[in-house]
């Protein structure tokens, strides 16, 4: 248990951020909601004001015991070392169990390839899972297999220093070569499930750039600085150009016959947990997704 005299008024999670160099934002933010940090001995929220003279306690991380089964699953593994493990993962994944996926997950699989090599930070079901795609997005993903490469990452996350580049297509020509989407995101009113640009969400930031148009279609590189749930998707749809396949954010068919969002994470940049140098990994486009491009290059 380490103690801290506050003698400062701010946020208490960002007083602890400062305090606890280590530790992620979103790691400190779950530690006071769970109340491994107190004031005072007392829980307190995360936008807790401090007060000078405020005794705040961090409980040392501890590693976790995973609860999760090992399910052998066939992975594409593109990369591996002591620090991380970078799949591409497939359309119709889920990364971690969750409502309605108890198992069969990408966490299984790793679980069962990693064993005891992972990081405990991201709780039981979520073993050394830094950052997330959605189930129906296929590409790169990142698995932190010790303490030290999850906390390191999950920094440059924070700090929108992990780029991530996808390949989308989607419904209806765009006219501009490049463009930039900024609007916040937040949980749709009218549907829980589902996320929708709301005035009262957080920032989320969408850049596009036109790689081919087809006669009714468009090809793009999105990159994003912000990891809003389902920010693409809900971006591209709120501007009249919906991703093919995507049947939560578009209400139209494809005549192409894909389950799913068109949607894949092709490219990750960020610094070596370790040797702090920077690193690159690109995934090809799925079989799938290669058929439809030459469907439409026919088409032309």
């Amino acid at each position: 248990m380490k103690k801290y005299n506050i003698e400062e008024t701010d946020r208490l999670d960002k007083i602890v951020s400062r305090l606890e160099k280590n530790l992620s934002r979103e790691t400190i933010q779950r530690m006071i909601k769970s109340g491994e940090i107190l004031v005072n001995n007392h829980k307190q929220k995360p936008s807790y004001k401090t007060e000078i003279g405020d005794i705040v306690t961090v409980e040392e991380m501890q590693p976790k015991e995973v609860d999760l089964k090992p399910q052998e699953m066939p992975l594409d593994i593109i990369y591996e070392d002591d620090d991380i493990l970078i799949i591409n993962k497939e359309k119709g994944i889920v990364v971690h169990p969750g409502n309605g996926n108890p198992d069969g997950t990408l966490a299984n699989a790793v679980m069962a390839r990693c064993k005891e090599s992972l990081s405990g930070i991201g709780g039981k079901i979520r073993p050394g899972i830094v950052h997330r795609i959605d189930k129906d997005t296929s590409g790169l993903i990142i698995i932190a297999k010790n303490d030290n490469a999850h906390i390191n990452l999950s920094n440059q996350i924070q700090k929108r220093n992990v780029k991530k580049t996808y390949i989308a297509l989607v419904r209806g020509v765009i006219k501009e070569n490049e463009a930039t989407i900024n609007m916040p995101i937040g949980r749709s009113n009218r549907d829980r499930k589902k996320m929708a640009v709301s005035k009262n969400g957080k920032e989320a930031i969408t850049h596009f750039k036109v790689l081919k148009r087809y006669k009714e279609y468009t090809l793009l590189e999105v990159k994003i600085e912000t990891g809003r749930t389902h920010q693409i998707r809900v971006h591209l749809s709120e501007i009249g150009y919906p991703i093919v396949g995507d049947e939560v954010y578009s209400n139209g068919k494809n005549p192409f016959n894909v389950r799913g969002q068109m949607l894949h994470a092709a490219k990750l940049v960020f610094k070596h947990p370790s040797t702090k140098e920077e690193v690159s990994f690109e995934a090809p486009l799925p079989k799938y997704f290669e058929e439809v491009i030459q469907r439409l290059e026919e088409y032309e």
